[in-house]
């Protein structure tokens, strides 16, 4: 099935070619795939080598559609997820999404440069369209890019940026994520004591 990242934007039309275009020629790579500028459904990033880092499938959230469905699975999936608060204003969110790019990551994700060039082309589709920011296996971020729901395995380590929601207000922090005790808070919806605010 692969392992993916998805932008999940409120915005209906397709994120534009040129700031994906500039994003990837930064590193020597090139976007592929598009017939359409205007009406765009998949694209592919290929890096100077000619290998492939990722494919990019647009999807349009409508009635019946293979978006909508993964939207309630989605919605299922983070019912029982902590913190609560951020479960809930993602259950809430979920419905003004009116379009998902997913990211299929690729065997050049992992060539030199893949994870830059990825990263690039997809803050460059996050910066035109908005939204929030979905990873497999990690969780969702909100609408400024911190991390706000816990979906990382157990063996998950390192510093990372969160956020909590308190008072209808997000509160920015790094936390190490390996930490039993940072853990505890943030699922609890609070900062970890001595975690570095933004």
């Amino acid at each position: 099935m692969g392992y993916y990242i998805r932008v999940l934007s409120p915005e209906s039309n397709p994120a534009p070619l040129s700031p994906l275009n500039k994003a990837a020629q930064k590193y020597g790579a090139s976007v592929q795939g598009h017939s359409d500028a205007l009406a765009w459904t998949e694209l592919t990033i290929t890096n100077a080598k000619q290998q492939q880092v990722c494919d990019i499938e647009r999807s349009e959230v409508s009635p019946g559609s293979l978006a909508e469905e993964e939207i309630g699975e989605f919605q299922t999936e983070i019912a029982d997820c902590f913190p609560k608060s951020a479960a809930n204003w993602l259950l809430s969110y979920l419905k003004s999404v009116r379009t998902i790019y997913a990211f299929r990551i690729l065997s050049g994700t992992y060539a030199e440069t893949g994870w830059e060039i990825l990263g690039a082309v997809k803050g460059a589709v996050w910066r035109s369209v908005g939204g929030i920011i979905q990873a497999d296996n990690e969780g969702f971020s909100n609408e400024d890019g911190y991390h706000i729901l816990w979906q990382f395995s157990d063996d998950v380590e390192g510093p990372w940026w969160m956020a909590i929601l308190k008072d209808g207000r997000w509160e920015n922090f790094k936390m190490d994520l390996g930490n039993p005790t940072h853990r505890a808070a943030f699922t609890a919806g609070k900062i970890p004591t001595g975690a570095e605010r933004d």
